[in-house]
């Protein structure tokens, strides 16, 4: 009788060791973060190589001995724009497991919609542009980008793109304004809408703005719950616009 029990245990653990894998990770471990962020990780891979492609056939179109400014800055916007969508990628896949979540579907929504409705500019048709436009439209996309940049280094394993609290961030521009990501993105998008300038882009623009708003505010209650210091941070910081918003 001692030996089938014996029997009976060892077969259950080599049952419970082959379907281990099947297994969901648990909420708070990392690899449960992996496959939460697994369509966003998809998304930006796949932007990566569009944004990589159009690169490169950029490159192979222009003449680099004599090259047009009205060439060379979409060019640099994109250059820029691939950085930091690869910067996104090292975050998600360093960032720590999150502390604490939203409640309900409506924050994830926001969310989403927020990270990838500004997508929908793609599907119109590009404007032509004059050098002026152009650089302008150059001088946004990079300033955007570069300040996105910089408040994704000091954010670090803290990002995060549904409503969730890993580390509460106020160093850098963090020090200044609450969303200075949200904000370096929005400067980001205007000059990318400006290559698309039409009623329509102006409208899917004024919608990704206030998907992101109310993003922020889902934010800010996260925090809000999981850091008892976040009312104070909140009082001395801007949302996102120092002495304006």
């Amino acid at each position: 009788m001692k030996i089938s029990l014996q029997t009976q245990s060892h077969k259950r653990w080599v049952i419970n060791m082959r379907f281990s894998f099947l297994r969901c990770p648990a909420p708070t471990s990392k690899a449960y973060d992996i496959l939460a962020a697994m369509p966003a990780i998809a998304f930006y891979v796949f932007a990566a190589s569009k944004i990589a492609a159009g690169i490169a056939r950029r490159l192979d179109s222009i003449d680099l001995q004599a090259i047009d400014p009205a060439i060379a800055f979409p060019l640099l916007a994109q250059a820029s724009s691939l950085l930091f969508v690869l910067m996104v990628l090292v975050m998600i896949a360093l960032r720590g497991p999150a502390k604490s979540k939203a409640a309900g579907l409506m924050p994830r929504m926001m969310a989403i919609c927020g990270t990838y409705f500004s997508v929908a500019l793609v599907w119109l048709p590009l404007q032509p542009m004059s050098v002026t436009i152009s650089l302008l439209s150059f001088c946004l996309i990079v300033g955007g980008m570069g300040f996105s940049a910089f408040s994704l280094l000091h954010l670090g394993r803290s990002f995060s793109l549904m409503a969730e609290a890993r580390r509460l961030v106020t160093d850098g521009p963090y020090a200044f304004i609450r969303h200075p990501l949200y904000l370096g993105e929005a400067i980001s998008f205007l000059g990318v809408t400006l290559q698309y300038r039409s009623a329509l882009a102006f409208l899917i623009m004024a919608l990704q703005f206030a998907f992101q708003f109310q993003r922020m505010a889902n934010e800010e209650e996260v925090l809000a719950k999981q850091f008892p210091e976040y009312d104070d941070y909140r009082l001395r910081t801007a949302r996102i616009v120092p002495g304006v918003l």
